[in-house]
């Protein structure tokens, strides 16, 4: 039978609308020599608490968790692994600023400028003067352009492959407005999509294509593009997206559309804004993301033996 603590004390906070939990004390130790090893013990041995953190009915579904782990590389304050209601995530933007801030909050950052190791490689951070965070993300890269799918009661979709932590279909379906009072029809017509793709092989046997990412005009001169993410347990991402905006800065250099250096501000259908920009290091795309991150709670989360939902349920 799943084991459970008494409690888990957790940090709740937001970036740029868009929660993330984590978790600071409660957790059993978690094993492993590398992170990628150490969420594969997650996924074995503590998958059922995943489930109590982030599902119904102590989270819901845009609740991306975060778990601090012991460091791995010398140079990093702290390993974490980002999970949400159906898994485990290689990297998560958003996810990683809003540690940075929760960090923050507890007083544990060594200085204003820090590493932390994710499943998918070391990561950087620097919490800014005026309170917002800027990463440094694993590298990104556009796999392809232009692929074409066949979507039914779409027809003919063309969107582009990329990599930012996770791995994104990219598209603009002009028709479609990405606006909040559109999210139902946003979230048929992108799962539409994505049952399209689970059933190609896009990536030869490399990964899965677990985001679709959609494009449209921003709602004003504030951002450059405004888009929609749905992500891989259903929900739709309230932020940019820190994976899918690096994931397009990759796409808009490959089409010669965003130099190195060049700022591109992604807005999301709920408003808010991420500033993201290309370098190249050892030849490799490397993309900053800047956002903003707010603390909201401190708190415990109870499991009494007795309660019948303390497992979560989706």
């Amino acid at each position: 039978m799943p084991r459970f603590p008494e409690s888990i004390q957790i940090i709740d906070s937001h970036t740029e609308g868009e929660p993330t939990r984590v978790v600071v004390e409660g957790w059993p130790p978690c094993s492993g020599e590398t992170m990628e090893e150490r969420r594969e013990t997650l996924g074995r041995d503590f998958d059922h608490l995943r489930r109590a953190v982030v599902c119904e009915p102590r989270g819901h579904e845009a609740v991306v968790g975060a778990l601090l782990t012991p460091p791995i590389s010398e140079a990093s304050i702290a390993g974490v692994i980002f999970f949400n209601n159906i898994g485990y995530l290689g990297m998560c933007g958003h996810g990683l600023i809003g540690v940075v801030k929760t960090l923050e909050e507890l007083g544990s950052l060594e200085s204003r400028r820090v590493h932390l190791d994710t499943p998918v490689g070391t990561v950087g951070a620097q919490l800014e003067d005026d309170g917002s965070v800027t990463i440094r993300n694993v590298p990104a890269l556009c796999r392809s352009l232009d692929n074409q799918i066949e979507v039914p009661g779409l027809g003919t979709v063309k969107g582009d492959i990329a990599w930012g932590g996770n791995w994104f279909f990219l598209t603009s379906l002009p028709d479609l407005p990405l606006e909040l009072t559109n999210v139902g029809e946003l979230l048929a017509v992108t799962q539409s999509i994505r049952s399209v793709l689970d059933e190609m092989d896009l990536l030869a046997g490399e990964g899965e294509i677990d985001h679709v990412e959609l494009f449209g005009p921003s709602s004003g001169r504030t951002a450059d593009s405004r888009n929609f993410v749905l992500c891989p347990g259903g929900a739709y991402d309230r932020s940019p997206c820190g994976t899918g905006t690096s994931a397009k800065l990759a796409v808009l250099h490959a089409r010669g559309e965003l130099a190195l250096q060049e700022e591109w501000r992604q807005e999301s259908i709920t408003g808010g804004r991420f500033v993201g920009w290309l370098t190249e290091e050892e030849g490799q795309l490397v993309p900053r993301i800047r956002g903003r991150a707010w603390v909201m709670s401190r708190g415990h989360l109870r499991f009494v033996p007795d309660d019948p939902f303390r497992g979560g349920f989706r």
